[in-house]
């Protein structure tokens, strides 16, 4: 039986091509006779059309459809570079998204049965207000001063801290840079940087995790601010440079004034000589990049337009913008997991399993973690002492 061809719609297949972002010739040695499926000269067998859905990232029952499926992204997706033209989420930037709505539902759900207060930041913000007042707004909630991450020695500790403080706060972070814990499905930072989901209840924040450590400050925060302005969202950010859309020039101008608070670098720009004061230190005083150090000098007119863009230049031409170098360590597979699953998510489902709330199949779907790799994450959380 499995030797019968399926018939299959060239348009499917190309569709399922294109999704992919893949061509005929790249799958050409594996599937010798791809051209000729596309080309109705012959027809895929049962197996052979489902290595091609699982090489194509596409669910096999897509390839029984009469016409291609419209996917559609349940969130604004704003690109900082599309020329108003939709572009096709690829399917890591979907299932990724799926995956994080299930938790999100997952955990509201559990959050309302325990009793749980919805969170009164979310939504409490307009985006016409000042986003000086949103940012301090923003610090407040996390217990931070206006100079918090200058206490911090790295970026890293920095970031950690920050992300600390989102969960504390009630809401869930991920930090991923592949689908679930699949190695071969990575994720690009060209495509988005990470999204919010909005919840009054189980706010969610996702980090792309392929970043480096300054862009993902950045992304924090501006996640943050979407969740004070109450609006889900998928996004790029491509060198400082927000989408045309109002909501999105609002989060990164309360997210810039999160991380460098105007009158700080006003007055550390005041006490120090004309020139005296790099891009990189102020960079590092703050614990983001020297590209938003440098917008933060010519959006509060420290410096002239021309020497931005000289700047700008050089930053591109010496590739600073791609991912920094810093990274966590890579070694310690739990705390790896730690990130892709969420401290508060996952200390939620841990006890629910526990509790018998909760079938130990459905908190291995959640988490992505099975059998015993399960119960040893869940040991190794608790030894660290992480559970809020």
């Amino acid at each position: 039986m499995s030797g019968v061809g399926v018939c299959v719609k060239s348009d499917i297949l190309r569709w399922a091509l294109a999704r992919s972002g893949q061509t005929a010739d790249k799958l050409q040695s594996k599937f010798s006779k791809i051209n000729q499926w596309i080309n109705g000269e012959s027809r895929p067998t049962l197996k052979q059309l489902e290595s091609l859905a699982k090489a194509t990232r596409t669910p096999l029952g897509f390839f029984f459809l009469n016409d291609p499926p419209e996917e559609i992204l349940p969130i604004p997706h704003f690109r900082t570079l599309n020329n108003g033209v939709p572009v096709r989420p690829s399917p890591e930037l979907l299932d990724t998204v799926h995956a994080m709505q299930r938790r999100q539902n997952w955990m509201r759900e559990y959050l309302v049965e325990q009793g749980h207060k919805p969170q009164r930041f979310v939504r409490s913000a307009h985006p016409g207000g000042d986003p000086v007042n949103t940012a301090q707004q923003m610090r407040q909630l996390l217990g931070f001063g206006d100079e918090w991450a200058a206490g911090h020695k790295t970026w890293e500790e920095a970031l950690r801290a920050l992300r600390t403080a989102i969960e504390d706060a009630g809401i869930l972070v991920v930090v991923n840079g592949i689908v679930g814990n699949n190695t071969h499905r990575k994720l690009d930072t060209s495509e988005f940087r990470g999204f919010v989901l909005v919840d009054e209840y189980a706010p969610l924040m996702f980090i792309n995790g392929v970043d480096g450590k300054a862009a993902q400050m950045f992304t924090l925060a501006h996640e943050l601010a979407h969740l004070f302005f109450g609006s889900s969202a998928a996004f790029d950010l491509r060198n400082m440079q927000s989408a045309n859309v109002p909501s999105e020039r609002v989060c990164d101008r309360t997210a810039a004034e999160f991380l460098v608070p105007q009158s700080k670098l006003r007055e550390i720009w005041q006490s120090n000589e004309k020139g005296s004061i790099s891009f990189q230190e102020i960079a590092r005083r703050f614990k983001v990049s020297e590209l938003v150090a440098a917008r933060r000098a010519l959006d509060l007119d420290l410096i002239q337009e021309s020497e931005f863009l000289g700047f700008y230049r050089n930053y591109l031409e010496l590739g600073i913008n791609a991912k920094d170098k810093r990274k966590e360590s890579g070694g310690d597979y739990y705390a790896s997991q730690g990130l892709r699953v969420g401290r508060s998510f996952a200390y939620a489902v841990i006890n629910a399993a526990r509790e018998g709330k909760l079938l130990y199949n459905e908190a291995y779907r959640l988490t992505g973690l099975h059998g015993r790799t399960f119960d040893k994450f869940a040991s190794n959380l608790e030894k660290r002492g992480a559970q809020p």
